[in-house]
């Protein structure tokens, strides 16, 4: 025994202590591993189905490529005028680097309501029924999230603007396009709604002058359209952000007319009269009710619009003179190119507005995306094939004369003989 003591046995059923030495590693391969990657996706299904902008699409194609000549970007070419320019760095100096109240500058408020006054001849309260927004598109966001409920019909007009259909299903409303065509000049009539409407619409997104097509409304339109949003109880949204750039014809608001201040959302902003484009400033106006509810979404999203920004803003609509401007220099603009491409064989209606052409290129065999590739391919001039404005916008293209003239010039010469050998096979 050595004079050692024996170590005692474990008594019967009780399990042995673990040895203190250390424990073998497992065979490779006998541990399973968890794996840390998502087992599903995070993103909404809702979101799987709408596409990304077709503008924006090809133009990171066109910002790959050297010396093209862009017709495409909707921003106007002129530098913010100096005064307005001056009026933001001033109130920087001065240390307005704040929040404001969540509907903004009660200054700015006073100064849209009179502006409105003169130039729209409707009347709304500073102090309950104008919104300042982080541009136009916050405030048809918030239009459509403060009216829609799941499934109800918005009815909008085509082509437009790539982000109307987009935001309507953003706020699972149900998007119902309304087709406006070449031979009429693009107009939107009652009779075209009425083939449309249905007990789920809604509301109607008015916008003219219009983007992509540079049409206007008569007033007999805008009467009708205010007549059928009466007899079926539907709301108007109107967006106003073209509407100082009418060349011609009588402009006419819709919130204007009898009885239709009380059931309209009416937009506007300042980017494209006054060529704020990087200011980011639009404006809702509306009924308490509404304006209210838009107000109660836009304080939790956004709380306010920078203050700089509407600094400049006031200054902005204390004068026309430079809007008038800029809308000389468009239309003669807009008489250059129209007069180029039809001269050149590519039908073109003339716009009464904004700052596009939308020229029919639908008969030489290609989609409108594949003839704006081969003319930039070919060309080097950039054009927005028209399908990006709705399925309606098929066979056209969308060419902005927001740029130099000389470039416009340039780029009818490129389209011209690109038609040509088109045509030759």
């Amino acid at each position: 025994m050595n004079g050692s003591k024996s170590r005692p046995e474990p008594a019967k059923g009780s399990r042995p202590r673990a040895s203190k030495g250390p424990r073998p590693e497992p065979a490779e391969g006998s541990r399973p591993r968890l794996s840390t990657a998502p087992r599903r996706s995070f993103v909404a299904s809702y979101l799987n189905d709408i596409p990304r902008s077709g503008i924006r699409d090809f133009f990171d194609i066109v910002s790959a490529r050297k010396d093209v000549i862009s017709l495409g970007i909707g921003e106007p070419d002129f530098v913010t005028p100096w005064r307005i320019r001056e009026a933001s760095i001033t109130a920087l100096d001065r240390g307005a680097t704040t929040y404001t109240s969540n509907r903004g500058l009660i200054e700015l408020r006073r100064q849209i309501a009179r502006y409105l006054g003169q130039a729209f001849d409707v009347a709304y309260d500073p102090e309950n029924e104008i919104l300042i927004t982080v541009g136009v598109s916050e405030a048809l966001d918030l239009a459509m999230r403060a009216i829609l409920e799941p499934g109800d019909e918005v009815m909008y007009h085509e082509p437009c603007f790539v982000s109307y259909n987009p935001e309507i299903r953003f706020a699972h409303g149900v998007p119902v396009p309304v087709v406006t065509r070449r031979e009429n000049g693009f107009r939107l009539t009652r009779p075209m709604l009425e083939e449309k409407v249905s007990p789920r619409t809604k509301a109607l997104l008015l916008s003219f002058p219009t983007n992509p097509t540079g049409a206007t409304l008569t007033r007999e339109d805008v009467e009708g359209i205010a007549a059928f949003a009466q007899a079926h109880d539907i709301l108007v949204i109107t967006d106003e952000i073209y509407s100082e750039l009418t060349y011609e014809g009588e402009r006419v608001s819709i919130a204007s007319l009898p009885g239709m201040k009380e059931r309209t959302i009416f937009l506007h902003g300042f980017s494209k009269s006054w060529a704020m484009t990087g200011f980011r400033l639009g404006y809702a106006c509306a009924p308490v009710e509404l304006s209210e509810a838009m107000m109660k979404i836009h304080q939790y999203i956004m709380m306010c619009a920078p203050i700089l920004s509407q600094k400049a803003a006031i200054e902005a609509l204390k004068s026309n003179v430079d809007t008038d401007e800029m809308r000389a220099s468009y239309e003669h603009r807009r008489n250059f190119i129209c007069a180029g491409l039809n001269e050149a064989g590519i039908p073109c209606h003339v716009p009464k507005g904004a700052f596009y052409v939308f020229p029919y290129v639908g008969d030489y065999g290609l989609t409108s995306k594949d003839f704006a590739l081969r003319l930039l391919d070919e060309e080097n001039v950039a054009c927005v094939p028209g399908s990006a404005f709705g399925a309606s916008g098929e066979g056209f293209l969308r060419c902005s004369y927001s740029t130099d003239l000389e470039a416009i010039k340039e780029a009818v010469t490129r389209m011209a003989r690109f038609v040509a050998r088109l045509r030759k096979g």
